[in-house]
């Protein structure tokens, strides 16, 4: 079956009687933009990310709106015009267009699973010179000498295909060793954890601040046939929770693929996770942050022993 995908442009004001004359129609499940809440979500939350991308900045701008799907058929064209009819009629009762301008847009989609669509785009990559990030649902190539780490992200986490993870997974292959600790900030699938259990390290301690992380990470470990006694993820804010950071002790080795604000919080903190000779690892830090970066590693006594830098992406390596 196909559906309609019908959109309607309202205002903050406008979300709760466009919501009710749906529901009278008998739509209940409807997605909800609301304009007001993603400009107040954007500036109440930039301390998770370095910048935000010109696109989503101008979505600040953008009008609210309630989407709504119908069947592409008889019975769902009908309620359409009921719609229609619906919203005209409120738009007549407000000349002062405090609910917007309630205009309707529609589209055609077909029925699809969505959320199995962007499998074809993540293909299997080689990292350094021992590890082959491999998805899950795909069979291998061909035998390898490489360490093979396999994941199903789902549609939230990195695969290790963009700059940041593949400058921490190298990173990691260099500075690992057999039965060694490691600590993973900000672990999302998994991914820096579970390679580096499979390139030796003993155990790993992970958090995150996404209660999602803990259930994905477990997943792709237990995916990678490695014993849930290796890993231990905990869903917490390290930097502003004590109780949080009393969990954890001292490792051989710490990364945090992260950003450059919560990297420039962690290094008056993270040498309590180190022990001696230990590295950190961080990365996630766009190019025009990388000085700032630079200069709060330095100052809280630690020394970068290497710098990867691509075209937008630095990581830096610290004893």
């Amino acid at each position: 079956m196909n559906w309609i995908k019908i959109n309607i442009i309202t205002t903050s004001a406008g979300i709760d009687p466009v919501c009710s004359a749906l529901g009278d129609l008998g739509i209940t499940g409807v997605e909800i933009s609301d304009k007001d809440d993603f400009k107040e979500f954007l500036e109440n939350n930039r301390k998770y990310w370095d910048y935000v991308d010109e696109e989503l900045e101008k979505l600040k701008t953008a009008d609210t709106k309630i989407t709504a799907y119908v069947a592409d058929d008889r019975d769902g064209l009908l309620t359409l015009s009921q719609i229609e009819k619906s919203i005209a009629a409120m738009r007549s009762a407000d000349p002062g267009q405090k609910f917007g301008a309630l205009k309707i847009l529609t589209s055609q989609i077909k029925d699809e699973d969505w959320t199995e669509n962007w499998k074809q785009y993540f293909k299997p990559l080689e990292i350094g010179e021992k590890v082959l990030v491999q998805p899950e649902w795909l069979p291998l190539e061909g035998e390898t000498e490489r360490v093979v780490f396999r994941v199903n992200p789902g549609m939230t986490f990195g695969t290790g295909s963009h700059d940041s993870t593949r400058f921490c997974i190298e990173e990691i292959e260099k500075h690992i060793k057999p039965g060694c600790d490691m600590l993973d900030l900000g672990c999302g699938s998994g991914i820096l954890s579970i390679i580096a259990l499979l390139l030796g390290a003993g155990h790993c301690d992970a958090a995150d601040i996404d209660p999602a992380a803990v259930d994905v990470a477990y997943s792709n470990l237990e995916i990678n046939g490695l014993s849930r006694e290796r890993l231990d993820v905990t869903c917490g804010d390290i930097i502003s929770s004590p109780s949080v950071r009393a969990r954890f002790g001292k490792y051989d080795l710490v990364a945090a693929n992260i950003v450059a604000d919560v990297i420039i919080a962690l290094a008056p903190i993270v040498r309590s996770f180190m022990k001696d000779g230990a590295v950190f690892v961080c990365s996630g830090i766009i190019n025009e942050r990388a000085a700032e970066v630079k200069e709060a590693l330095e100052s809280s006594g630690l020394k970068i022993i290497n710098e990867k830098r691509s075209d937008e992406w630095t990581a830096f390596t610290c004893e």
